[in-house]
């Protein structure tokens, strides 16, 4: 209960998946991620299928568990959650470029 409220839906608790919207789904879906407190987090596009404000709600809750001493890897095409990083890799015509 302490990670759902920590993502903002300790209200939505008893809810059903298909009552959830999509961004309440991807905040789920982190909070399961954490909820057992792991050193490494692996995201791969968590920020894909949302809408602006859902996106920034994320991405602090991503930066708040490195904040916390936490490493995350990240996959994604979106530049707002790629300049989040402090080291960026970038695939570009297979070949690997750190920036």
């Amino acid at each position: 209960m302490q990670v759902l409220e920590k993502v903002g839906l300790a209200d939505r608790a008893k809810h059903l998946p298909a009552e959830l919207s999509g961004g309440e789904s991807q905040r789920v879906a982190f909070a399961r991620a954490i909820v057992k407190q792991p050193k490494v987090l692996l995201a791969d596009e968590p920020t894909g299928n949302l809408d602006e404000k859902n996106r920034d709600l994320l991405l602090k809750l991503i930066k708040d568990f490195h904040q916390d001493g936490n490493t995350i890897v990240m996959v994604t095409h979106d530049l707002v959650a790629a300049k989040q990083a402090e080291v960026i890799l970038k695939l570009e015509k297979a070949q690997l470029i750190s920036q």
